[in-house]
């Protein structure tokens, strides 16, 4: 099989990898989720919503649901769609390479046409080309850890992953408060993470290569009919899928309108600064659950009980900012947020590479998987918008967040396959 580090392994892609992961490896795969959920949050947290207000001060709240929205929706196809081309690609560069470079490239390209979008249109637009390239990215690197990763060490890398999907996240908070309302100064610094994160996985991959014996042969009906997984075959996959797809339109209810939030129910002076410093609690508190969580559950081999309780302490924090919107309520519910999320995102990423239905197409599973995450982006704004502006405002919203979270919590129990 080779060793992780060094030339790009020639046979056996397909087999359940047993060799230790190296550090540099590791590293590699951190810093590629570094850069492409900078580029996903600086623009979702901050830059969206200030391009939102430059157009339509009025309407900022629809803009902004409308364009993350028509993102989430081709994130959709995204993810599924470049899994699987990584799964069939043949190439001297391994299947997973390739299509990190295209993806990256794609995001670079549409965040930087955003910085002269001329109007709402072109904005959204510019936005659904950054979830087209980013996920594309995003799809091929999930699918390089069961790729590489033996079972024995997939919660300490997914928490190691999680750090990177952290990190990225508060970089991309920190570049929406610096820039000081100067969105397109933001969006280049964005693409500018996301090269940096990608350029060191190119030449630290060591991604196994696929052998044209070892590629299934191609099919229209079967690969259109390969983005279905059957809960009825795969029922673990099926309730892992339902569990992450909750337990996200609940995180997302909680952030989509954050800057929003802070400006108009707290009352706070500088929301952008605001954002910055409760990602930046919520970064630390997420940075130490997801290493613990995911060492903890390595050592004890279970997954599910880590999964139910770190459902239930993300449900605490909506209801925290809920009852006490208030800027102190806000730094202890973005405190009690990260301390879920960190682990949730470390054991449940372990957990679900264990419920996968075949190696030969991990990149696809997980591109399917990866829509529980995606589809959330599309549902939120359409929750989220009416219970702000029609039913109750934000105390509704952060209920519902917390009623959504914990149905995640108890269908987790539902799988069999994995303690």
């Amino acid at each position: 099989m080779g060793t992780h580090g060094g030339a790009a392994v020639a046979e056996g892609a397909l087999l359940e990898p047993t060799a230790t992961v190296r550090h540099r490896w590791t590293a590699s795969v951190v810093l590629v989720n570094v850069g492409i959920n900078a580029a996903f949050f600086g623009p979702i947290q901050v830059l969206l919503g200030q391009q939102a207000i430059h157009f339509s001060e009025g309407d900022k709240e629809a803009i902004l649901a409308l364009v993350t929205g028509a993102g989430a929706a081709v994130s959709l196809v995204a993810n599924p769609l470049f899994g699987t081309f990584s799964d069939r690609t043949v190439s001297r560069y391994g299947r997973r390479v390739p299509w990190v470079f295209i993806g990256a490239l794609l995001g670079t390209i549409g965040l930087l046409g955003l910085t002269v979008a001329p109007s709402v249109a072109a904005m959204t637009l510019l936005w659904c080309f950054v979830q087209l390239g980013c996920n594309g990215a995003l799809a091929a690197i999930t699918a390089a850890v069961p790729d590489q990763v033996p079972i024995r060490q997939r919660g300490i890398i997914g928490g190691l992953a999680s750090m990177g999907t952290v990190v990225g996240i508060l970089l991309g908070a920190a570049i929406g408060a610096v820039v000081a309302g100067n969105f397109a100064l933001g969006y280049v610094l964005c693409a500018g993470a996301l090269v940096a994160g990608m350029v060191p996985y190119l030449f630290l991959a060591n991604d196994r290569v696929l052998l044209r014996s070892e590629r299934p042969a191609f099919s229209w009906p079967a690969f259109f009919q390969g983005f279905w997984v059957s809960p009825r075959l795969y029922p673990d996959f099926g309730w892992a899928w339902i569990t992450r797809f909750l337990v996200n339109v609940g995180n997302h209810l909680v952030t989509l309108y954050l800057l929003f939030f802070l400006k108009d129910a707290v009352g706070f002076s500088n929301p952008e600064f605001g954002v910055l410093v409760l990602t930046g609690i919520y970064a630390i508190m997420t940075l130490i659950t997801a290493v613990i969580g995911g060492q903890w559950t390595d050592k004890v081999g279970k997954r599910k009980p880590f999964v139910i309780g770190s459902s239930v302490i993300i449900a605490v924090s909506a209801l925290i900012l809920a009852f006490w919107p208030t800027w102190t309520g806000a730094l202890l519910g973005s405190a009690v947020l990260g301390v879920g999320y960190g682990a949730y995102l470390a054991v449940d990423f372990a957990l679900l590479t264990q419920v996968l239905p075949s190696s030969a197409s991990r990149g696809k599973d997980l591109g399917v998987i990866n829509v529980a995450n995606s589809l959330p982006q599309v549902i939120a704004p359409i929750i989220a918008f009416p219970l702000v502006a029609h039913l109750g405002g934000y105390v509704t919203l952060y209920v519902v967040a917390a009623v959504i979270g914990l149905l995640g919590a108890v269908f987790v129990v539902k799988i069999k396959g994995v303690d």
